[in-house]
């Protein structure tokens, strides 16, 4: 698995030589594909060889397109990201709808409990007790819908009262980017595994080709929230799209070890898989509050 994000901003041609993406522009760059785990074409005046796309793709290293804003667009994603993509998929469809329910219902539990040590650590401790008792409150598939009552709490003492997820705002267009990036980190670990995207949990949105991904991304949330927070976004430019890219280098603390993001990805939908799969319910590795 490669470790690095490359980032292609200005013009230039990609494509595959011996081993190495060739980045052709003002000055020629060679980079192995060994070390690449995340590839993002930021420019839109960037040709790129099929014979380099196969590669990446064999690789499963996750490739993001950006459209003439440089924002997240699209993302190469493999038809088949496991051997046994058929068994996988039958496993996906056997899956008891009390065992979903129950997922989602430890996901919304573990996602308010980040977002209450999010603001602990930032000194908010009357809204954090209020988060736990929503957290006591919480009834299966949240049907009291106790995540969005934690939501307006939470952003309301992150970013101040008069804050809306819905305003256009540099805050909000830092969170978006951040959680495109978060997003596409899932849809590389489902897929790989041979699951489908579009099958969720709880997102059952016939628009949205990533509902699964949508689920198991929300206790990652906070990690977005946290970075932007200590950002203080005035704008949002190029320049403040490649400081959030610092995300997929945090190191978090999960199944008793520290690990980079998207390999606490994998321990996590590992456990998830592992528990949906099972007789009985398992234990969900989740990421415990410490960023780096």
């Amino acid at each position: 698995m490669g470790w690095r994000t490359v980032c292609i901003t200005e013009p230039a041609k990609l494509e595959l030589k011996l081993g190495y993406l060739v980045v052709r522009g003002e000055q020629t760059a060679r980079i192995s594909l060994s070390e690449i785990e995340i590839l993002i074409v930021e420019s839109t005046s960037v040709a790129i060889t099929t014979a380099l796309l196969c590669e990446l793709s064999k690789r499963k290293i996750k490739v993001i397109f950006c459209d003439e804003k440089h924002n997240p667009y699209a993302e190469l994603v493999n038809y088949y990201g496991s051997v046994d993509a058929l068994r996988r998929l039958h496993e996906q469809l056997a899956w008891s709808d009390e065992r979903c329910d129950w997922l989602w219902t430890e996901i919304v539990r573990n996602k308010i409990l980040q977002q209450a040590a999010l603001l602990t650590e930032e000194g908010h401790d009357n809204d954090a007790a209020m988060l736990h008792q929503y957290i006591d409150e919480l009834q299966t598939k949240d049907s009291t819908n106790r995540e969005a009552h934690a939501a307006k709490v939470y952003f309301n003492a992150l970013f101040g009262t008069n804050f809306s997820r819905q305003h256009e705002s540099p805050v909000n267009a830092a969170l978006n980017y951040g959680y495109s990036l978060l997003l596409s980190s899932f849809n590389k670990e489902i897929v790989s595994r041979g699951y489908l995207t579009q099958l969720g949990l709880h997102h059952h949105s016939s628009f949205n080709p990533f509902n699964f991904s949508s689920d198991l991304m929300e206790p990652f949330r906070p990690l977005v929230d946290h970075f932007v927070l200590n950002h203080e976004f005035n704008q949002f430019k190029n320049h403040e799209k490649h400081t959030m890219l610092e995300i997929l280098t945090l190191k978090l603390e999960i199944n008793n070890s520290e690990q980079v993001l998207q390999q606490a990805i994998n321990i996590y939908c590992s456990s998830v898989f592992r528990s949906l799969n099972n007789d009985k319910a398992l234990p969900i590795e989740f990421y415990r509050w410490r960023v780096s």
